[in-house]
């Protein structure tokens, strides 16, 4: 079973039911609509919650809508989510980076 993991912080978000999208750059499992996969604690790799993906996009991040937005963290500004995806991925990131976006339902 395919696997998503996410920062510690984030954990909360998803069992409660605010975060209900994800981005990821550079998809290395191929997840698409439809996919039942696994949530893991991306520290511990514990997995906390299985899902199924609802709706699966990629385009560039300047392409975004807002409604394409909801669902995710917010970030006070570009430059902090360039940075933060940064960090998860050790490779530049910017507005002309293709992002992934994951619609998901947390599935008993």
């Amino acid at each position: 079973m395919k696997r998503v993991h996410f920062a510690p912080n984030l954990v909360s978000l998803v069992l409660s039911g605010k975060k209900t999208s994800t981005w990821r750059l550079w998809d290395d499992k191929g997840l698409t609509t439809g996919d039942i996969v696994e949530f893991a604690n991306a520290e511990t790799r514990a997995v906390f919650a299985k899902a199924k993906l609802t709706k699966v996009i990629e385009k560039p991040f300047k392409e975004l809508t807002d409604e394409e937005k909801a669902g995710h963290e917010k970030y006070i500004n570009e430059a902090e989510l360039f940075k933060t995806f940064e960090r998860y991925y050790n490779k530049p990131v910017s507005e002309s980076t293709p992002f992934k976006i994951i619609w998901f339902k947390l599935v008993k």
